[in-house]
């Protein structure tokens, strides 16, 4: 597995797969066409889908108008190419108009990029095992934490990064806290999360400190489908649900920042494992994959928060993505706003849900965490594509793309 730093990015919304993959990509072809005489994008299966929802034309087009020149996009939306559904092929055109060195890459997820001679762009493996039943039993036998595996791995610089990553949730959560008004876009959606912080004050306990995670992780989701900064964890479509956990923890139990850095490390370790041996794109797996996979890396770091065992902790991941196993992705109007949104917010309280039920037990259970990722891979594939970002199918159906 590759380091958090390509896990947890920071960057603008709304989406991670169709917005930041393709603006990067985008930056790195024109680093070496900067003689083109215009540019020729064609965008394949779900990138072309729900291309213009997500915004992936305003990506790319910003950055390849830097030269002043003519950019086209090419909308395929039937086509899917076999690896991956979210394809995007550039071509430089010449002085007669002709387009020329063409590249195909690949938007897979979280904002990382697939293309021929690199996978997954950006540093090379640096953990030595890649499932969860080894690196449990290996936290078993030398009475380490996930956490202080992730730190052997990737050195204590990590936490530098993560530093960054915990101060740009926080700054996410209270922006969007802050924020009233509209949602962008044609669905006309009113942001709910300032709302759901006043009314949770008037409640008690326990309703309080449920009503209190809804309006944290509605408040980055919010963020996310307005353009803000947001961090993927592990994509910008679900990234309310760990930022919402992390922060409600953190408001309501005073836990250190070394602490926070230590359940966001837990939280990485888990998104990279799902990242590493299936997939975390919506156009590939669906929502489980997002949303699910976001419901597990909290309910991770909650466990370690508070003083989950490694089995414990792998328990309350394993339910947290086993419950939205077979989840579909299905944006109304391909934006991340129906049913994303909500999702988030719900999440982010299974996955607190998910933490209290593993306390109760030993750990023991008989789907593991890893069994449980290989389903979810073979689920995601099964099924149809339009309930993969296409924004054709599920509750997506009978209302038209933008």
């Amino acid at each position: 597995m590759k380091s958090l730093t390509e896990l947890f990015r920071i960057g603008t919304g709304p989406s991670s797969s169709h917005t930041m993959g393709p603006r990067k990509a985008a930056e790195i072809y024109l680093s070496h066409h900067h003689g083109a005489q215009g540019f020729e994008v064609t965008l394949y299966g779900s990138l072309a889908a729900t291309g213009q929802g997500h915004m992936t034309d305003v990506a790319i087009t910003d950055v390849l108008s830097r030269l002043n020149m003519p950019v086209k996009i090419i909308w395929k939306p039937d086509v899917f190419l076999p690896q991956h559904p979210n394809g995007m092929k550039f071509a430089a055109l010449n002085s007669v108009g002709f387009p020329e060195d063409e590249w195909v890459v690949f938007s897979v997820g979280g904002g990382a990029l697939e293309y021929e001679g690199m996978t997954h762009e950006g540093s090379g493996e640096i953990y030595n095992m890649n499932t969860m039943t080894e690196i449990k039993e290996y936290c078993e036998r030398t009475g380490r934490s996930y956490w202080e595996y992730v730190e052997q791995c990737e050195g204590q610089l990590i936490y530098d990064y993560l530093r960054e990553v915990w101060e740009a949730m926080k700054a996410s959560v209270e922006r969007g806290l802050d924020a009233e008004g509209r949602l962008p876009g044609p669905l006309n959606l009113k942001r709910k999360a300032h709302n759901y912080y006043v009314k949770a004050g008037g409640y008690r306990d326990n309703l309080r400190s449920r009503g209190l995670v809804f309006a944290y992780a509605l408040a980055v989701s919010e963020e996310n489908a307005s353009g803000g900064v947001i961090v993927t964890a592990p994509t910008c479509g679900s990234s309310g649900v760990l930022p919402g956990v992390l922060y409600h923890l953190w408001k309501s139990r005073n836990f250190t920042e070394t602490q926070m850095l230590h359940a966001l490390a837990t939280a990485g370790l888990v998104g990279n494992l799902v990242k590493h041996n299936a997939s975390i794109s919506g156009a590939d797996v669906g929502c489980q994959g997002e949303v699910g996979v976001a419901c597990a890396m909290a309910a991770a770091a909650a466990s370690q928060l508070f003083g989950g065992s490694p089995a414990q902790i792998e328990y309350a991941a394993e339910m947290g993505l086993e419950h939205h196993l077979g989840m579909t992705c299905d944006p109304v109007c391909g934006l991340v706003q129906i049913p994303c949104i909500e999702r988030n917010a719900y999440a982010a309280a299974r996955a607190l849900d998910a933490n209290i039920y593993a306390s109760f037990t030993d750990g023991q259970h008989r789907v593991s965490f890893d069994k449980l990722v290989k389903v979810m891979k073979e689920t995601g594939h099964d099924l149809p594509s339009l309930y993969k970002e296409t924004g054709i199918g599920g509750l997506a159906k009978d209302y038209e793309q933008m």
